[in-house]
């Protein structure tokens, strides 16, 4: 007990130090790309100062670079389609972090927009062509879809390699990735998929519920580390969120038994009158209840990079009106971030353990058999 209370404490400091690290080098980086967008500025006799806000939104929204030291980001495929220029396709760096336009298009607002000049020309001169804009497609592969890949790629990597050493070593014991994750997939299995669904029907949702299960995990994981290969706030996404919760309300819409609309359209045993007005509340139900599911992940997700990053903004703002305030408000601020960072772990675990859980409960009702009543 005595070594496992020293092994958590080990584990609790070096996630506290990960912690600080991960904050100290966002705010390093924002500071230099405030310090850039300074200089470049027309107001460059006046330093602008500290915006948290526009800080904030910064790091949580998608953008078309990975940012990775002061002035350093690896540029990202932009890949964009309209019926007047056609196919086209170019690093995001041609924008040259929104100060020049490219074939016609430029960066604005951290969305790609199209532009009446046609050569390469400072951004602030050129102006924006709203019609040409809105026919035109944006492909491009934006930091969360990159990060995506990533996720996919490390969930393959495991999952094939674990198969590969169950394929091996029959009938032994788990060992290395086996011992990591074996443990999860029995815990989907029994503890989500068979008391949700059944034991006789679970096994036919047990892929998409393991795979959103990890997606979900790693992608949290992953969006807790600024650097390469992380720091995407995929899942704190409302587009992904989307995608997710749409795809749960496909397969229970499909997997719907004549029981489960009988019960959402005309429940047995409920007076006319009365199914007036419930069938309207159940038949909204059944959007409401994806909809509840995709702002549950979303917004907890979002919440706690904007919350993390907000207890951090408070240095660099009471800074601002005082250096010796800075420093004595930065170990309260600190201290909450580290608490943050901590919690961040458990929620990263806890959402996607909830997301399941939610989608299996959902499937389960959707295929759940009517049950005779015996009346003696």
């Amino acid at each position: 007990m005595i070594s496992k209370i020293k092994g958590f404490r080990k584990i609790f400091v070096l996630s506290a130090i990960a912690t600080l690290f991960v904050y100290f080098n966002q705010f390093a980086f924002a500071d230099s790309d405030e310090e850039h967008r300074t200089t470049e500025s027309h107001h460059e006799t006046k330093e602008e100062k500290f915006n948290a806000g526009e800080l904030i939104i910064g790091h949580i929204t998608d953008e078309h670079g990975w940012h990775i030291a002061g002035n350093l980001s690896l540029p990202l495929p932009v890949i964009l389609y309209s019926s007047e220029k056609g196919l086209s396709v170019f690093l995001s760096s041609k924008f040259d972090h929104g100060h020049k336009t490219y074939n016609g298009y430029m960066l604005h607002n951290r969305h790609i927009v199209a532009v009446n000049e046609q050569e390469s020309v400072d951004a602030l001169s050129a102006t924006i062509n709203e019609e040409l804009t809105a026919q035109t497609w944006d492909l491009s592969i934006t930091k969360n879809v990159f990060s995506i890949f990533i996720t996919m790629g490390l969930m393959a990597w495991i999952f094939i390699s674990a198969a590969r050493m169950y394929a091996r070593n029959q009938g032994s014991a788990p060992k290395g990735i086996q011992s990591f994750v074996e443990p999860l997939i029995i815990f989907v299995r029994d503890d989500i998929a068979k008391s949700s669904i059944g034991e006789k029907k679970y096994q036919k949702y047990l892929p998409f519920l393991l795979t959103s299960f990890f997606f979900i995990w790693f992608s949290n994981l992953l969006g807790l580390i600024p650097i390469l290969p992380g720091g995407a706030n995929v899942t704190g996404n409302i587009a992904v969120a989307l995608t997710l919760a749409t795809i749960v309300f496909i397969i229970t819409t499909v997997s719907g038994n004549a029981n489960y609309w009988k019960h959402i359209l005309a429940m047995p045993g409920v007076p006319v009158g009365v199914l007036a007005l419930l069938t309207p509340i159940e038949i909204i139900g059944v959007f409401l209840k994806p909809f509840v599911l995709m702002i549950r992940l979303f917004a907890n997700i979002m919440a706690g990079h904007i919350i993390a990053l907000s207890f951090f903004s408070l240095i660099f703002i009471f800074a601002e009106m005082n250096t010796g305030l800075g420093f004595g408000v930065s170990i309260l601020s600190i201290a909450f971030t580290v608490f943050m960072g901590a919690l961040e772990l458990l929620v990263a675990f806890l959402q996607a353990y909830v997301f399941t859980l939610l989608a299996a409960m959902y499937f389960g009702a959707a295929v759940e058999e009517h049950h005779h009543d015996d009346h003696h």
